[in-house]
């Protein structure tokens, strides 16, 4: 689990940004059998036809390949009623950054994954969740989890900003209140903190990461990077 700050990025045309946490389960070099949940905010043009900051859920069961989709748009991810928040809503940022908190954990009652939600930790809901039937090596278990940044572009294309487009620091976008989260749904502290985590920067030149300790990160860059 942990919260995010959330901005309204902009000047987007074909590229997107995104700010996410998933649960995982990754066998050696084989992509293929890679078992995914994720959920954060974005910004996609692209997606969504709107330069809005919309909240999104993904999962997959082949590594991407063909099985799994974004929001609701395929059979997946099961939305429960009265939810706080629907997979691909746009988030209301009239007044600036807000802060949004999610938790996923697989229910050790139907061994199913569950999605909650919240702003600014406070009062999380249950959104919904994704069957294990849905899966292959996640059926049982996760062994990865990341929180962090994203972003896409066509090829020759600047990337975009990523949390707020300043770099990792007081100003920059952060990560807060990271946890693990057990099978009845409760938070516990990383231990030992920050032993347990470790920053990967594919484009060093456009992002970065530092760990703050605390339970928390900063995050983000200002892009520009074309390869």
């Amino acid at each position: 689990m942990a919260t995010f700050d959330v901005y309204h990025l902009q000047n987007f045309n074909t590229q997107a940004s995104y700010s996410y946490m998933c649960v995982a389960n990754h066998q050696g070099d084989d992509y293929s059998t890679e078992n995914v949940v994720a959920a954060g905010w974005m910004v996609s043009p692209t997606s969504y036809v709107d330069s809005e900051t919309h909240f999104y859920t993904l999962w997959t069961a082949d590594g991407y390949k063909s099985v799994g989709c974004y929001n609701l748009d395929c059979d997946g991810f099961v939305p429960v009623q009265n939810a706080p928040i629907t997979p691909g809503d746009t988030l209301d940022l009239a007044k600036g950054k807000i802060n949004i908190t999610i938790k996923i954990f697989k229910n050790k009652v139907d061994g199913d994954w569950w999605l909650y939600f919240g702003y600014d930790n406070h009062k999380l809901s249950t959104v919904g969740y994704w069957p294990k039937s849905i899966f292959t090596t996640m059926v049982d278990h996760a062994n990865l989890i990341q929180w962090g940044g994203y972003t896409f572009s066509e090829t020759g294309v600047a990337s975009p900003a990523m949390g707020n487009g300043h770099w990792p620091g007081k100003d920059s976008a952060a990560v807060r209140g990271v946890r693990f989260v057990d099978d009845s749904g409760n938070g516990y502290k990383i231990d030992p903190w920050p032993g347990a985590l470790g920053a990967s920067i594919s484009h060093k030149e456009c992002y970065g990461a530092a760990v703050s300790g605390d339970e928390m990160f900063y995050y983000g860059g200002p892009g520009g990077c074309t390869k």
